[in-house]
């Protein structure tokens, strides 16, 4: 870039450093106001729904989620006071700073999604089952993955990455919608590591995309989800109909056959493998959150009947085909594969169109 370039573009930093700051501000106060108020709604639910549950031995529902909310609140608050702290102890670091902050950063979103696993599991009997197992820690010596995942449920994204942090071992480099920003302790540890919010103002998501797997190295996972948006039986028919008004009547057909998945949308997937042709690829299915699609399925699915089942399988390198037209069927027939296997997993609670 030219020095005129470099002139012209501090205008337009300085703007977004701005605008951060006050969207970061306004997060954190309405945090701050919202936990006192969550608590004193859960006293308020705890005595008022006693009485009633106690005699018929209910779930409890507005208690649980209450609980819940309060928890992930003050979660969100420890993560904000945390990430303070370390921002303020690699000051010293010099040139090695923003990787040492990447590193905590990780360390952090890690422990954190830990205590809302936990929290999950006692609060709405969440039991979480990975076929096969991660693989464990790498110790970043293993080769950089693209990890494309059906997205269906609600907090799917939070235990994937949880997985990934955790046993499997690997940084997750993600790219997520941009609402997800205002959570106040997400969007400060995620703006510390590599990441990309969509829409990306000011260029194409797959330009954002691809220049995300670029920089992936050895321990890195790319995460993204295909399907563009979380699995309702509502959206499916959508995106079908989609399909069928572009012209893309063999497509359709075939999303058609798909019963538990909505069509992948295949830009950033193909954009990712291009930019990252040495990364092997890892797919992921799983079922029992997809239960959880509506304010009205949380509120009468929860606490989960049936566990979350996952399932996992690895395309090496070399076993991805070249040229985006074989790419963007390959990854179609991948994606049957995931609707078949939620087929064969899915509980007796699964409601599909």
């Amino acid at each position: 870039m030219t020095e005129a370039g470099v002139r012209r573009g501090r205008p337009a930093r300085a703007a977004r450093a701005v605008l951060t700051g006050l969207r970061r501000t306004a997060a954190t106060t309405l945090l701050l106001v919202l936990v006192p108020v969550t608590a004193a709604l859960l006293v308020a639910a705890g005595v008022l729904c006693a009485p009633v549950s106690l005699a018929t031995r209910g779930p409890w529902r507005p208690v649980r989620m209450l609980g819940f909310v309060l928890l992930y609140l003050l979660a969100d608050l420890a993560g904000l006071t945390a990430a303070a702290f370390l921002w303020a102890r690699r000051l010293p670091d010099g040139r090695d700073r923003a990787r040492r902050r990447a590193e905590d950063a990780f360390a952090l979103l890690e422990r954190l999604l830990r205590v809302l696993r936990r929290a999950g599991e006692r609060i709405f009997r969440l039991r979480v089952t990975v076929t096969p197992p991660p693989p464990g820690a790498s110790g970043g010596a293993a080769a950089p993955v693209l990890v494309f995942v059906r997205h269906a449920g609600v907090g799917d994204s939070f235990l994937l990455l949880q997985v990934l942090l955790g046993p499997a071992g690997l940084r997750p480099h993600t790219v997520l919608k941009r609402t997800l920003r205002a959570d106040p302790a997400l969007d400060v540890l995620v703006g510390r590591v590599p990441h990309c919010f969509l829409p990306a103002f000011g260029r194409r998501a797959e330009d954002a995309i691809g220049e995300l797997a670029a920089g992936l190295g050895p321990g890195d996972a790319l995460v993204i989800f295909p399907e563009g948006g979380n699995f309702t039986p509502r959206r499916r028919l959508r995106a079908i109909a989609s399909l069928r008004r572009r012209g893309l009547r063999r497509r359709a057909a075939r999303a058609e056959r798909m019963r538990h998945v909505l069509p992948p949308r295949d830009a950033g997937a193909l954009a990712a493998l291009a930019a990252a042709p040495a990364a092997d690829v890892v797919f992921v299915a799983h079922t029992g959150l997809d239960v959880l699609h509506s304010a009205r399925t949380v509120w009468d699915r929860l606490p989960l009947r049936e566990g979350v089942r996952a399932r996992w399988w690895r395309v090496p390198a070399s076993r991805v085909p070249s040229g985006d037209a074989a790419r963007s069927e390959w990854l179609l027939a991948q994606w049957a594969r995931v609707d078949r296997w939620i087929a064969d997993h899915a509980g007796p609670d699964a409601t599909h169109a």
